[in-house]
């Protein structure tokens, strides 16, 4: 849920970024893509790991870029990888939780009370 939020809340933010100046707004999303990726660099030691929220803000960022800009750009992740990550993003959306087999336990209560009853059928 918060994941969603603040992804909804990135968009319309960067989406109010490219309504400014155009050439300007590329340079802006350019910088905040940068920045954004050597604040993952920074917060991981030996390899880049890259949380949701992560790649959220990456995937929208990079939505705001022309695939001209996006190509000059120099990125921890190839397109390939943000292709992955959003297939698996939508394969989590769709993916419903799968239940046991069978019917759900009975209460104890009841449980006991059926035991009860045969004991004193059976006398």
């Amino acid at each position: 849920m918060t994941f969603r939020l603040v992804y909804r809340f990135g968009c319309l933010l960067l989406g109010r970024l490219r309504l400014l100046a155009r050439s300007s707004t590329a340079k802006d999303v350019e910088i905040l893509v940068l920045r954004h990726q050597l604040a993952v660099l920074q917060r991981s030691n030996p390899r880049p790991a890259f949380t949701g929220g992560d790649r959220a803000v990456l995937a929208a960022l990079l939505r705001l870029l022309s695939k001209r800009h996006r190509s000059a750009l120099k990125l921890l992740v190839t397109p390939r990888t943000m292709l992955r990550w959003h297939a698996r993003l939508v394969a989590k959306k769709w993916t419903y939780p799968h239940r046991g087999p069978g019917r759900p336990a009975k209460p104890e209560t009841l449980r006991a009370l059926v035991l009860r009853l045969a004991r004193e059928n059976d006398g």
